[in-house]
């Protein structure tokens, strides 16, 4: 009798307001941000990092709420996104709204309060992940090329935030986020394959999880690894890595593209997810990498 009560519970307001924003996703577009940040101050401000995570949980929380208000009738057609609050009837599309426009304002107001231009770069993203990535879903695999651009900002926007300028270091940061976008979104495209089938979104570069696809991942992974050790030649401004965590850098670089190369041998569902997952050890461990690097060396 608990097992069935257990099974029917709802989903809770705190449930609903972590898949209406995508807390993980968040969360994760927050430690970004603030290892850019780090990477860009000279001395840590403590009151700008609580401003750069509040105002970058925000930004992602109203790009996902604009997105799932637009996609609630596609939503509705996957198993992995049926029972989110909008296409299960649970919250309205008003409600969504006001969400989604009450945390673009917020997000925008609180990176303003750092700089102008970390709230530039904030509503570029806003801009691109809503109006532009999410309507091209459905129609060409070009829109993860675009998606990319929203997704490698945060990682960069902690450097902004710290220098109020962007420059070759902050664009250096957007290339290494930019080119890791495709393995990992790829991957995620590769794995969910029949699920984004039948919500009729393209995200696969072939359309297929055939070897087209498998080789652009792992040319990508290529790109990744090449600007992550950058730094390392000293033309990246005050953006510096040591020769040994250069070696680190790249050694974790092979680490994703042996699943890369894995998922071209087998173009199995299980490859995928495993290099979905290496794909996100990688990046955070990159970011955390170079973050000690500056404050080692």
């Amino acid at each position: 009798m608990s097992t069935n009560v257990l099974k029917e519970a709802k989903p809770s307001i705190i449930s609903d307001f972590k898949e209406i924003t995508k807390m993980r996703l968040a969360l994760s577009v927050v430690f970004s941000s603030v290892a850019g940040y780090m990477l860009g101050a000279e001395t840590i401000n403590w009151t700008t990092v609580l401003l750069l995570s509040l105002g970058g949980y925000f930004m992602v929380g109203a790009s996902n709420a604009f997105n799932q208000i637009i996609e609630k009738d596609l939503d509705a057609l996957m198993n992995r996104t049926k029972n989110r609050p909008v296409p299960s009837g649970r919250l309205s599309v008003n409600a969504a709204f006001i969400i989604a426009t009450t945390f673009t304002i917020l997000g925008l107001v609180i990176l303003y309060n750092i700089n102008q231009q970390t709230a530039l770069f904030g509503a570029i993203s806003i801009f691109l992940y809503t109006c532009v990535y999410t309507p091209l879903k459905t129609k060409t695999p070009l829109a993860v090329f675009v998606g990319a651009i929203p997704g490698a900002i945060p990682f960069m926007l902690g450097w902004v935030a710290a220098t109020n300028q962007f420059g070759i270091e902050s664009g250096t940061l957007f290339a290494l986020q930019f080119f890791w976008q495709f393995p990992h979104f790829w991957a995620i495209g590769w794995f969910l394959f029949e699920d984004y089938k039948r919500g009729g979104f393209f995200m696969l570069p072939t359309g297929k999880q055939d070897k087209g696809t498998a080789v652009q991942i792992i040319m990508y992974s290529i790109w990744t690894i090449l600007v992550s050790i950058v730094p390392v030649f000293g033309v990246t401004g005050e953006l510096k890595l040591t020769i040994v965590t250069a070696v680190i850098v790249f050694v974790l670089g092979l680490g994703m593209l042996y699943y890369a190369l894995k998922l071209f041998k087998e173009r199995s569902v299980k490859a995928a997810r495993q290099l979905m997952l290496a794909s996100v050890i990688y990046i955070s461990l990159i970011q955390i990498v170079y973050v000690l690097d500056k404050f080692i060396r």
